[in-house]
């Protein structure tokens, strides 16, 4: 079965056209500064792609622009849409509705309208793709498979708030998480690679990059995670501050003379690495202006390392240990020397990295970086959201013909 995934972020589109029989991706790409007269297409598969100056005004015009590409260009690998016969959606806020992925009907699509106040910058866009997809192939699958779906399963005592129980009902006010695809994904993984039953391990598994967050996932099953009633709550992230005292929030409006408007913009976009370091939000950049002896860049580096050590604490407590720690993204995947600081004097824990492993460049390949005889296993695993969301769509597609 060809399957499409169509992850729409707000001036972007991602997109992969993947072949469930072989598990083969067939073509992928990536539609950027959507709306902007600067926008391009990025599209091929591994080493194979090109990128293409292409102007889209909107998601509308990227997606005609994407299934061009994918039927009528030179690497073409289908000749017309009617090849691919489902659609898989990322949708990154499912609220209380969705515990799983599920087949979009037009019940779904008014529920995750009603989330857009929720998650405005992605649940609009994703919107508008199913909707695009719906009249160019009407007849057509589409699935929709959540960001929030996997931290459905978080007892009261993890996702409600210390605040009026009555306002936290009548607004929805929990935590939902985020990045919940990638966490099922890399939990799965890592139980795969120990050879073990997800259900007999417990596994803090690690999203960092420019956003940043950790999940306790105890014998298969999300028991917290650091991402709360949005995305920006939790770890200090590339651009966002993670938790912070939530006092600061009307000090700084009455100080600075600041709207909720701009002090939401201050927390998501100027902090975090890029407002403390005073550099850039991509670790890379901080990494070196520490290395040169910045003491912003410095500090910076040491507060990011700082907040993942506090949730592998949390969590290690919350579970009474884990099994595996498993880290992936940008951060987790490539820079040894956030690994080194992280996990530097966790010995008594039974967390031992071994320095050797971790130095090694595997070249985005899954691999073990403790030490053999850690009792805690410590495992790299590149995430890849897309083949989860093929595979929800396989599974629920399958259904339909039974």
């Amino acid at each position: 079965m060809k399957i499409l995934v169509i992850n729409a972020g707000s001036s972007s589109l991602k997109y992969q056209l993947i072949d469930t029989e072989n598990n083969k991706m067939l073509a992928k790409g990536l539609c950027e500064r959507v709306g902007s007269k600067d926008s391009y297409i990025k599209h091929g598969a591994d080493k194979d792609e090109r990128i293409f100056a292409q102007y889209m005004a909107d998601h509308e015009e990227a997606l005609a622009v994407v299934f061009d590409a994918l039927c009528h260009s030179e690497r073409s690998t289908i000749h017309s849409i009617n090849e691919i016969d489902a659609i898989g959606h990322r949708i990154v806020h499912g609220g209380n509705y969705f515990d799983s992925s599920v087949l979009i009907t037009p019940d779904v699509i008014k529920k995750i309208e009603s989330l857009c106040t929720l998650a405005p910058l992605h649940n609009p866009p994703a919107l508008k793709c199913i909707n695009v997809c719906q009249s160019m192939a009407p007849d057509m699958p589409q699935v929709a498979v959540f960001d929030t779906s996997f931290f459905q399963s978080l007892p009261p005592s993890a996702y409600m708030y210390p605040l009026p129980y009555e306002l936290c009902e009548k607004h929805q006010i929990r935590k939902y998480g985020a990045h919940g695809t990638s966490h099922r994904y890399i939990a799965q993984r890592c139980a795969a690679l120990m050879e073990q039953p997800i259900e007999d391990l417990k596994i803090i598994t690690c999203h960092l990059g420019n956003g940043c967050s950790i999940s306790a996932v105890d014998h298969g099953i999300a028991v917290d995670t650091s991402m709360g009633f949005t995305p920006l709550d939790g770890l200090m992230m590339g651009t966002r501050c993670g938790a912070i005292d939530p006092a600061i929030i009307p000090f700084l409006e009455e100080a600075e003379d600041l709207t909720p408007p701009q002090i939401n913009e201050l927390m998501n976009k100027k902090s975090g690495l890029l407002g403390v370091s005073g550099i850039s939000n991509d670790m890379r950049d901080v990494r070196k202006g520490a290395e040169e002896g910045n003491e912003r860049a410095v500090l910076a580096y040491e507060m990011y390392a700082h907040s993942i050590r506090k949730y592998l604490g949390q969590y290690l407590v919350e579970m009474a240990g884990c099994d595996a720690i498993v880290l992936t993204a940008g951060v987790g995947e490539n820079c040894d020397r956030m690994r080194r600081i992280v996990f530097a004097g966790l010995q008594p824990l039974g967390i031992i990295l071994d320095q050797e492993k971790n130095r090694r460049d595997y070249h985005g390949k899954e691999r073990f970086i403790s030490r053999d005889d850690s009792p805690v296993k410590i495992i790299v695993i590149p995430t890849n959201e897309e083949f989860m969301i093929a595979q929800d769509t396989l599974s629920i597609v399958s259904d339909l013909k039974k």
